[in-house]
């Protein structure tokens, strides 16, 4: 088109000056192909691509891996995929009857090949003895995995005001200072023995602030921030860390009651797959400003960049806000039908 064209066409200042168009032009590709670039990115790492070896993060055998929460749900399923893949594995939770059935399940899954050894825990009563004995426990060990799953959520999504004292109490005491107690005595020896993996299990609600269950939004949202700023500093001694970005997992505990499988529904074990076929990648937090972030589950990733495309945290903040009040209707109903049975 030549000029003549653009001020015949043009109106006004384009016309007038038709590097006005050039740079609306080129400001449009640019936003097309970092969308095109972002979309082949989530893509390519979510459906192709595969992640770190975890041979990488520790001797075919030898080597072990701390699970934390491991008594059943998300927990238990990394502790048998680890041992399905040669880790030994170091079972950290409160229950001693849980733990002792995973151990057992472990031996008989790997046919007494993998090593598995219980520790017991209560991460809300912040114990340091307990802590003490955790130390003592892996200093004699060879860690190359260390799984942060112990977390509380809230018994039933309800206003902060509403929230009991001692519930947030347990909250933060668990999400975030269990997290950070079972990592710096367990960090130490992978520093020395340079090389690790730290995966520090988060959610979509770290990610999105989500009302009704504001302090155990808050806390995730305290180990996005931690585990992007740990990793940069642990980096240098070759250990991974990662926060696991969490929608909804089928039946992952008790502590959410969640029973219905959908789409955005992964049960346990097929997402902890996602998780361990995914190391080092991004999947749907690809190129959304969030290092060292993974949604390695296909639906979740997918969620993930709609979120990122569409760019209006309050708006999904509102859409959260509607379910979570609507999962307090179904639980609240769910709880008087059982009373009149």
């Amino acid at each position: 088109m030549s000029t003549t064209c653009l001020h015949t066409w043009l109106p006004g200042r384009v016309a007038a000056c038709p590097w006005t168009l050039y740079l609306i032009f080129f400001v449009g590709a640019f936003t097309v192909a970092r969308f095109l670039l972002k979309t082949s990115f989530v893509l390519a790492q979510t459906f192709v691509l595969h992640g770190k070896n975890l041979d990488k993060f520790g001797t075919p055998k030898g080597s072990w891996a701390v699970v934390t929460g491991a008594s059943g749900g998300i927990g238990k399923e990394f502790a048998l995929q680890l041992a399905a893949a040669g880790f030994n594995i170091l079972l950290v939770a409160r229950n001693e009857v849980a733990l002792t059935a995973v151990a057992a399940e472990i031996g008989s899954n790997t046919a007494g090949k993998v090593e598995a050894r219980i520790q017991l825990m209560d991460f809300a009563k912040n114990d340091p003895t307990a802590l003490t004995e955790l130390e003592s426990t892996v200093s004699g060990l060879d860690v190359g995995i260390l799984v942060n799953n112990a977390g509380k959520w809230h018994t039933l999504p309800s206003y902060f005001a509403e929230t009991a004292e001692q519930e947030i109490e347990d909250i933060v005491t668990v999400n975030i200072m269990g997290t950070l107690r079972v990592t710096h005595a367990i960090l130490p020896g992978m520093i020395q023995r340079k090389r690790g993996l730290i995966l520090n299990v988060g959610s979509f609600a770290g990610e999105v602030p989500s009302p009704m269950i504001s302090t155990y939004s808050g806390t995730k949202a305290f180990l996005s921030t931690f585990t992007s700023a740990l990793a940069d500093e642990i980096r240098p001694h070759h250990i991974m860390v990662q926060y696991l970005n969490t929608y909804f997992v089928f039946q992952v505990t008790k502590m959410t009651r969640f029973q219905k499988s959908s789409m955005l529904a992964a049960t346990p074990a097929a997402y902890v797959h996602s998780v361990l076929s995914k190391i080092g990648l991004s999947c749907g937090a690809a190129l959304s400003d969030r290092p060292d972030t993974l949604t390695p589950y296909w639906s979740h990733a997918l969620f993930d960049y709609v979120i990122y495309v569409v760019g209006r945290k309050a708006f999904f903040t509102s859409y959260f806000h509607r379910t979570l009040t609507d999962y307090r209707r179904a639980l609240q109903k769910s709880d008087q039908e059982a009373k009149q049975q």
